[in-house]
């Protein structure tokens, strides 16, 4: 009966929400990373988007003011990468909290003597088990080519929803789980190896913090850098366009 309930309520949300069309071309025409979308995928994209601002909080924090623009420039990114798997996966939590740049976490840390250490990390963006997203505005709007806090941040959701975050997430229901893990391990044994020995990597060396934050990089990269990704990691980029059911490498124009 929830599941009905649901279904009935979005369904009316969709029929009587509407996105303004000329804030929605400044948006998304700011994101170089949508061309290619199909007629069918931008709509599903809409809808997604109209659904996700009626059903999360966004709130400014240390004065900052949410104005409709950014509310739909975070909704566009974290729609993306469940365009093709449904909003559900985003569900449990309606929280986020906007801050105006990097904000700080106070973090405790145990050494090997057992002596905890406390210390302020600054971040652009944190993922809460259970709880809100935290992203810095500063930041999304510094979004390039294989960087893109919201997607990050996004990505460690999904990841949170599907299992240990000590660990790779699992994979979909429709794939082979040995495939999958076997592609992350070798990705991740290699670019671990490459940070080591100070080589130039196609993404962030923070990546290599531990499985959680590769996969939150690499699903960055996958969406906003593409066809490096594809070069640089095939088996991967593989799996990925499995998990996320999109292939964002066929969306890029042919070289000229």
């Amino acid at each position: 009966m929830t599941g009905l309930l649901k279904t009935w309520r979005r369904k009316r949300e969709l029929r009587r929400s509407r996105l303004d069309p000329a804030l929605w071309r400044q948006v998304t025409g700011d994101m170089p990373f949508l061309q290619g979308l199909t007629p069918e995928e931008w709509q599903r994209l809409h809808d997604c988007c109209v659904l996700f601002l009626a059903e999360k909080e966004m709130h400014g924090a240390r004065g900052f003011v949410p104005t409709d623009a950014v509310r739909l420039s975070i909704a566009v990114q974290a729609c993306l990468p469940i365009l093709n798997l449904g909003l559900d996966l985003y569900q449990g939590w309606v929280g986020i909290v906007i801050y105006p740049g990097e904000f700080r976490v106070r973090r405790e840390e145990m050494d090997e003597s057992g002596v905890v250490h406390e210390y302020d990390d600054e971040l652009s963006g944190e993922a809460w088990p259970g709880g809100p997203v935290i992203l810095s505005w500063q930041d999304i709007k510094l979004g390039e080519a294989g960087y893109n806090v919201v997607i990050h941040e996004f990505a460690h959701k999904l990841h949170m929803g599907r299992g240990d975050m000590d660990d790779f997430p699992p994979p979909l229901a429709h794939m082979p789980r040995e495939a999958w893990l076997g592609a992350w391990d070798a990705a991740y044994e290699t670019f671990c190896g490459q940070v080591d020995r100070g080589v130039q990597t196609l993404i962030d060396p923070y990546a290599s913090e531990d499985p959680a934050e590769f996969f939150a990089v690499l699903s960055e990269a996958f969406f906003t850098l593409p066809l490096a990704v594809r070069s640089t990691y095939p088996a991967l980029y593989g799996q990925l366009a499995q998990f996320y059911r999109q292939d964002p490498a066929a969306r890029q124009p042919a070289p000229a």
